[in-house]
């Protein structure tokens, strides 16, 4: 989906209406995420009379905005109202960042999110004219599983859900051996929902979709400009192909993925113990050994810092509650071994497709981080990581 096929809300809402009847509310409001707070309160209380009728007529003193959480793309936002009955409900306003349409397929994650639930007819995917899903896609499926947060509405640049009583993990959460086996067992469970349409695996189409436009790019910034021309596409190109025909002899299982398993994509009810997976926006049918080792990569969290990446027994401890989540004692050591070559060997894939997006967010967004250092931290720890997991890898295909 390129730059100037720009996702819309109303389009996609519209569509919904069109082809089965009523649809969750939709707004062409947007809200501009370069606001603080209190700027930003206003026009989300707009949005929210706008989107829903029993609050179109309410005192703005009546609503509460607070701040969830923000990611280096997107923003949460807790939104409470006091009811004409005395009732305070709480919804969640979840705000895109500019340009992240470039490189996130919203087409693909609204039908994620939202078709699984309006359309009783098939539609073609805006830029994937190849590509039907049918009519109850995968919301509905993960919801029943117990993942994720209903949808209420749409609009201009995000959507609103259902508000979830938790707290965000943070790295430290992600370690701790309790957390880990529950997000393990979690994650065995994810990877079981079926998922109607499709199931050819997105990791290479999305990898080189972003190493088409990370090569192509030009920018104002003198240093970024420098910076950038001392890659070699050639190079990466080159670590593509010859990851991806070793990572084909691997026969990794193709699931129903997350993909972007990161601690701010986890959220935990510390009274009921619960855990939640939430924002599906790169979710997709994958392999299974880059969900699990794009998960281990995000222990190093935004400052990418790798000593943090889990140990061999860490992640062990994972694999026997993935495989076994009854009797994770049980597992052999044959089947640890194979996911430990299966997970290690899908992480150098995890590494190039984080590179080449943050190339991307280096030109397209506004957002304050540095998106082109983490490209070289990216790329530097693919590098430094290639030859032993490669060599592992090999060692383990040839029996030797």
């Amino acid at each position: 989906m390129g730059a100037a096929n720009i996702w819309n809300a109303m389009e996609v809402a519209g569509e919904a209406t069109e082809s089965c009847g009523p649809a969750v509310p939709s707004s062409p409001l947007a809200v501009d995420t370069s606001l603080s707070l209190p700027e930003m309160s206003p026009r989300v209380i707009e949005l929210c009379k706008d989107l829903f009728a029993a609050w179109s007529k309410l005192d703005d003193s009546r609503f509460a905005v607070e701040t969830v959480s923000g990611g280096i793309t997107n923003l949460l936002l807790k939104v409470s109202v006091k009811e004409e009955s005395g009732n305070v409900e709480s919804v969640t306003v979840r705000l895109y960042g500019p340009n992240t349409d470039y490189v996130i397929d919203r087409e693909r994650e609204i039908h994620v999110s939202f078709y699984s639930e309006q359309l009783r007819s098939m539609l073609t995917i805006f830029g994937f004219g190849h590509f039907l899903l049918p009519c109850f896609l995968a919301i509905k499926y993960l919801s029943a599983a117990g993942f994720g947060a209903k949808l209420l509405a749409v609009f201009g640049n995000g959507m609103v859900q259902s508000f979830i009583n938790a707290r965000t993990l943070t790295q430290e959460d992600m370690r701790k051996p309790k957390v880990a086996a529950e997000i393990a067992k979690q994650l065995r469970k994810f990877h079981q929902v079926e998922v109607p349409g499709s199931k050819e695996p997105q990791l290479w189409n999305d990898i080189f979709k972003f190493f088409g436009k990370a090569s192509d790019l030009k920018f104002d910034d003198n240093e970024k400009q420098r910076k950038y021309e001392t890659i070699s596409f050639k190079e990466i190109q080159d670590e593509l192909l010859e990851l991806k025909e070793l990572t084909g002899l691997l026969n990794a299982p193709v699931v129903f993925a997350h993909n972007d398993l990161l601690c701010g994509n986890f959220m935990f009810n510390d009274e009921e113990g619960k855990l939640y997976f939430i924002d599906f926006e790169y979710g997709s049918y994958n392999y299974r050994g880059f969900d699990i080792g794009n998960h281990f990569n995000e222990y190093a969290g935004y400052e990418c810092d790798y000593s943090l990446y889990p140990s061999k027994d860490e992640q062990y401890h994972f694999f026997r509650h993935y495989l076994m989540p009854d009797k994770p004692q049980e597992v052999s050591d044959k089947d640890l071994e194979a996911m430990y070559i299966e997970a290690n060997t899908y992480m150098l894939a995890s590494h190039l497709l984080w590179a080449l997006w943050g190339l991307i967010q280096a030109k397209m967004s506004p957002i304050d981080f540095n998106y082109m250092e983490y490209f070289f931290l990216r790329y530097s720890e693919f590098k430094k990581q290639k030859h032993s997991s490669v060599s592992l890898a090999k060692s383990y295909l040839t029996g030797s």
